[in-house]
């Protein structure tokens, strides 16, 4: 039997196609949420505790709409944490105002308050998601977002018998929040999870599964699109069925041309879509997940699994594992990155920026600040350009829109200051001594290239970098220095990769290419939440275009102030 909260998700999505189809295929929907942020008490691996939902669900529930859209989302606070929410992936075009990171577009929606989300959505179809973007919160509070196709307009692969969500998590037994705070007085890395989770649920591995376990039902010989959502904190993820290949047909809300693969990785704030076609012998298959990591640094190396069922088929019978990479197959990750580009058809073409307006070159480094009151007597922190960023007390855009002074200062360089052998022997030396509320202006409608460089600033690590507002093409990537003389002549500009999460590879490098017209404020941050809270964040300023319709547009009535 498939889980109850899968058979929910499967009602909802039929209920809204039923409405969808009531409509004219010229008209616009508009769909209205309501999410109410509230405490629930729920457990997992024997452990009870309260943790923070919308509409007391973990997961949360799923927002459905279909391209052409407008969305409406009344978020209204219960719990004791100020709270925003983040849609990511939607360019929010003009729209900063509807994005949802604390303190960049907005200020938080404090405790009993209300503020509704509105935007629509232009020229994307596919699998998004929301989350928190305050604290750790999005540790509980998340959730996917269904984007269909116009009516009349079919998917670019074969129409699947039915579609599943798939989100990939983090738990803690004990409260997150208390956890994140506990590590910033030592000066430490917070305790990593207890457990990854498939749906919010770990699986038979783990203690106490008997009702925290996620199946799927499918019948023999039919194929299933999963939506697979990568919404852990800090772990990039391989995923697998066993028994069955998975055929990648978008990423990030984006089309790609199909590759089969017996695994995926995805890193936090990535999507990926699969189809898999039940055509093995009806059993029960595991699902599984566990985290990638290829540099010295500890992680939670266990397995969460959930049930690719066929029907008909008893629970008695026992699930087979799949075989999933080593933690640290570099090589795996390296092969599926290179398999991922865009469909880059005549309907779905990937315009990518050929002529470069400005070229940027970002380090990414670690590091650790004196602190006497600290475990080390140090703390650490994250920089890009040796830039620590430093989060504002009023949002970014608020300032940038009212023309508020001393709020942040648009002088974020465009290159490293003091160039260094990035990827050698591991440094020790603090480059980032350097603080501050520091962005990067960017002309309208100019075309930007943005080599991202990871350093061995203490460690080298891989770095998932999310750009709000905006899609992007991966057009290189490269282990070691970036050669600014021969590695472009390696790019692929035809059909590269386009997505909105990308990661930078450990000791390794990753160029990406856009064109800088949504109007705003846009942050642009690793989406390991470690890091980011280290200043491991940065954002652009793009500045408004000159003729009607290019400007960012005034602000909702019911904006929170800080």
């Amino acid at each position: 039997m498939a889980s109850l909260g899968g058979f929910v998700s499967v009602l909802t999505f039929l209920l809204f196609v039923f409405v969808g189809l009531m409509s004219s295929s010229s008209e616009a929907a508009i769909k209205k949420y309501q999410f109410d942020v509230q405490l629930k008490n729920v457990s997992r691996l024997c452990h009870a505790k309260p943790i923070v939902t919308v509409n007391g669900r973990f997961p949360g529930p799923t927002v459905y709409a279909r391209e052409g859209d407008q969305v409406l989302v009344n978020v209204t606070n219960h719990a004791q944490y100020n709270m925003s929410i983040h849609w990511h992936g939607l360019k929010q075009y003009r729209n900063g105002w509807a994005d949802g990171p604390a303190y960049i577009t907005q200020c938080p929606i404090q405790t009993g308050n209300s503020y509704t989300y509105k935007f629509n959505v232009t020229g994307q179809r596919g699998t998004l998601w929301w989350h928190a973007h305050i604290l750790w919160l999005r540790a509980t509070v998340y959730g996917a977002i269904v984007i269909m196709p116009k009516l009349g307009t079919p998917f670019p692969f074969p129409q699947p018998a039915r579609e599943f969500e798939i989100l990939l998590g983090e738990w803690w037994n004990n409260d997150v929040e208390e956890i994140e705070k506990q590590g910033n007085k030592m000066g430490l890395p917070p305790n990593m999870s207890d457990a990854h989770t498939i749906n919010g649920k770990p699986g038979p591995l783990f203690p106490c599964f008997e009702k925290h376990t996620f199946a799927m039902e499918v019948e023999q010989g039919k194929t299933y699109l999963m939506r697979i959502i990568n919404a852990a904190l800090n772990d990039e993820l391989f995923f697998a069925i066993a028994g069955h290949n998975m055929t990648v047909v978008e990423v990030d809300a984006v089309y790609t041309k199909p590759f089969t693969t017996q695994a995926i990785l995805i890193a936090p704030g990535q999507t990926t879509n699969v189809l898999v076609h039940a055509n093995q012998v009806a059993g029960r298959y595991f699902m599984a997940t566990k985290a990638f990591m290829d540099a010295p640094v500890s992680v939670d190396n266990k397995t969460a699994t959930a049930i690719f069922q066929y029907k008909d088929i008893p629970n008695t019978v026992l699930p087979i594992l799949p075989q999933l990479p080593a933690t640290n197959d570099t090589g795996f990750v390296l092969n599926y990155n290179k398999k991922l580009k865009s469909l880059n058809s005549a309907k779905y073409p990937a315009n990518v920026p050929l002529k470069v307006d400005r070229n940027l070159f970002y380090t990414i480094g670690l590091g650790k600040n004196s602190c006497p009151t600290c475990v080390n007597g140090t703390r650490f922190l994250a920089s890009i350009n040796n830039v620590s960023f430093v989060m504002p007390q009023i949002a970014l855009l608020q300032a940038h829109y009212f023309d508020i002074k001393g709020v942040f200062s648009a002088d974020f360089p465009d290159h490293p200051p003091t160039p260094f052998n990035y990827t050698s022997a591991p440094l020790t030396a603090n480059l980032a001594s350097l603080t501050g509320t520091r962005v990067n202006k960017i002309s309208f409608n100019s075309t930007m290239e943005l080599v991202l460089q990871d350093t061995n600033l203490l460690t080298v690590e891989s770095h998932p970098f999310h750009l709000h507002g905006y899609n992007f093409f991966v057009v290189g990537t490269g282990i070691g220095n970036f050669d600014p003389a021969k590695d472009p002549s390696k790019y692929n500009l035809v059909d590269p990769v386009e997505r909105n999460t990308v990661g930078v590879p450990a000791g390794g490098w990753t160029a990406i290419r856009f064109r800088a017209d949504n109007p705003g404020v846009w942050f642009m941050h690793c989406h390991l939440e470690l890091h980011t809270g280290w200043g491991l964040k940065t954002a652009f300023l793009v500045e408004n275009g000159p003729e009607q319709g290019q400007s960012v547009l005034p602000p909702p009535k019911d904006l929170p102030s800080c």
